[in-house]
């Protein structure tokens, strides 16, 4: 009876609770929606008040406005050669529609910003553009999130974006960086037009690969790896995150991708093809193409008559080839993802396999150039020089840094070899770059230079890919054994190559990619 007692007490506490909880369902559902209306109004309110502004406010001419958002317009890299590329297609081709930059740089005036580009890139606009210097460019940088990164790099560049919003609303609006998440702000709130240029996807899955893979690569720090809950928890975060980037990427209305690698992931994640192309990036060719590739041919007969002058004098010597002394060089920030431990131990493993003297590890040296951006990389060219006296190859590297460009222009047109190193670099100027000064390129067998770069043209090699010491160390090798004739036919094709990858036609890509936004804006 006691236990029967108990059961029927039970119940009616169960009784009790399920109508105290259901009491309260109604009144959650119509706060709810209550809430939801009340944030819709302010939407609307928030989205006729900017679309009053920007009515107020016109454009410096009276025509529409086109606005970048590049919070480091002035940094000087292959970014924002895009921004100026872009920038004086869209003058020249539309004269009555007026420019505004958003940057975050401080401490600089629109025409020292200008100046720059002029100096760094050989660029100058046809006319004055407006530039809109934001404030809290602390927001979007890396440093300011030690954890959770991603996310709070876009979290910050919303609250960027509505500054930037908010100082001036343009008719288009072209995310030229890589920050999706203001995407929206400018679609729905400010009632812009919207484009965007993407450089590299804030995530991809190659970056959950490496997580569930529990590798030690970039960002995934190492007490996570070996945390299989850590791990798990991240794979999550980063699904997640993956999610929400791709609702950000489908507000654009037009989409760019600098290459076949960037388009596949922006695929996956935007789910947009039929508003997205490939645009590649421009890079500046021009400066290396007038130098001639003929030269080789003389070098040639020398070369041979050094080969059968040794042949001579050492019948034992074999496998000599020609007596030129080879530089390989290798351009890239000394950053932690340009990999150049790698390309350390894979010139160790050439020397290895090469004899003492002339024609043998003598005639090799591998130049690593590069900028040093802060302590960090400083300490990091440290460890890699540490790294050349533990493997005894200190009097076959060199390193040179933040040289200038006449200096690197003369150490690429010397090389034999132009080597790189990426896991799977997005695009890779410094590819082309030594493509078009006449070096034979190895580059790291994935992203942009696998697919787009070093790629046959017209039935012919342009140069070698490799993904692992071994293979980087004979591909070098046998880059070394070519005759002097058909190194020249590889450097031949690779010139011819490049030319797909100049500002003309960037431009061109650009302006189409761009018309159909362009032509609203002038109606």
């Amino acid at each position: 009876m006691a236990e029967h007692h108990h059961h029927h007490h039970f119940s009616l506490c169960f009784c009790d609770l399920m109508r105290l909880l259901w009491s309260l369902v109604l009144p959650c559902v119509y706060l709810s929606l209550v809430l939801t209306l009340v944030l819709l109004l302010l939407l609307l309110l928030v989205r006729l008040w900017l679309h009053g502004r920007r009515k107020a406010r016109g454009a410096p001419d009276g025509g529409p406005a086109v606005a970048f958002f590049h919070p480091y317009c002035n940094a000087g890299g292959g970014g924002e050669r895009v921004l100026w590329c872009s920038l004086r297609a869209l003058m020249n081709r539309y004269p009555s529609v007026s420019f505004v930059v958003y940057t975050g740089d401080q401490g600089v005036t629109g025409e020292q910003i200008l100046e720059g580009a002029r100096q760094r890139f050989n660029i100058t606009l046809p006319r004055p553009i407006t530039f809109v210097f934001l404030r809290h460019r602390s927001l979007v940088e890396a440093s300011s999130y030690p954890h959770f990164t991603l996310l709070g790099q876009s979290g910050g560049s919303m609250f960027l974006g509505w500054e930037a919003l908010t100082a001036f609303v343009p008719d288009l609006y072209v995310d030229s960086m890589g920050y999706a998440f203001t995407l929206p702000i400018f679609r729905y709130l400010g009632g812009c037009k919207v484009a965007s240029y993407v450089h590299y996807p804030t995530v991809s899955t190659d970056m959950l690969s490496v997580i569930r893979e529990k590798n030690t690569r970039f960002n995934n720090a190492d007490f996570i790896s070996r945390n299989p809950v850590l791990s798990a928890v991240k794979v999550v975060y980063y699904c997640c995150f993956a999610l929400l980037y791709g609702l950000a990427g489908t507000c654009s209305d037009v989409i760019m991708v600098n290459s076949t690698w960037t388009l596949g992931h922006i695929l996956s994640l935007w789910r947009a093809p039929s508003r997205t192309s490939i645009v590649y990036p421009p890079c500046d060719v021009r400066a290396f193409l007038g130098v001639p590739l003929e030269e080789d041919e003389d070098k040639e007969e020398v070369e041979e008559g050094w080969e059968e002058l040794g042949r001579e004098l050492s019948s034992e010597e074999e496998g000599v080839g020609d007596r030129k002394c080879h530089s390989i060089v290798s351009v890239g920030q000394f950053r932690p993802e340009k990999d150049h431990r790698l390309q350390i131990r894979a010139f160790h493993k050439l020397l290895d396999r090469k004899k003492e003297g002339p024609g043998g590890r003598e005639s090799l040296r591998l130049v690593l150039i590069g900028g040093c951006r802060n302590q960090e990389d400083e300490e990091r060219v440290l460890m890699l020089r540490g790294l050349c006296q533990e493997l005894d190859v200190a009097d076959r590297v060199d390193f040179k840094l933040n040289v200038s460009f006449e200096e690197l222009k003369r150490e690429l047109v010397d090389a034999t070899i132009g080597l790189h190193t990426m896991w799977n670099e997005h695009f890779g100027i410094g590819v082309v770059e030594c493509m078009a000064a006449g070096t034979i390129v190895l580059a790291h067998k994935s992203g942009g230079p696998k697919m787009d770069i070093v790629v046959p043209y017209e039935g012919g090699q342009t140069g070698f890919l490799a993904d692992s010491e071994d293979g980087y160390a004979a591909a070098m090798e046998a880059i070394l054994a070519l005759s002097p004739s058909a190194r020249l036919e590889i450097r031949h094709n690779a010139r011819r190559s490049v030319e797909r990858f100049s500002d003309q036609e960037f431009e061109a890509c650009f302006i189409a990619a761009m018309e159909s936004l362009m032509c609203k804006l002038e109606r």
